[in-house]
């Protein structure tokens, strides 16, 4: 009788670790989806300001640029002028 109640007490043990095991893989499981829907998002939010930073250095070097064509342009019509 001794033998089966110790064969029944380390089966119900094993049967808690085994739903604790499963429950475990689930909780990890469901942390790396999150952290990995998060890190994706983290990636194109970086890569979506990198491109939105890079376009406005595009703009201020343009515009940086124009300057300096209108006064390139002035200098061509003073020199002409003469």
């Amino acid at each position: 009788m001794m033998k089966v109640a110790l064969t029944a007490v380390l089966a119900l043990g094993l049967a808690a670790c085994g739903d604790k095991t499963a429950n475990n893989a689930a909780e990890t499981n469901a942390e790396n989806a999150a952290l990995t829907d998060v890190n994706g998002a983290t990636n194109d939010t970086t890569a979506n300001l990198d491109t939105a930073l890079n376009a406005t250095g595009n703009a201020v070097e343009n515009a940086g640029n124009a300057v300096e064509n209108a006064g390139n342009a002035v200098e061509n019509a003073a020199d002409n002028a003469h």
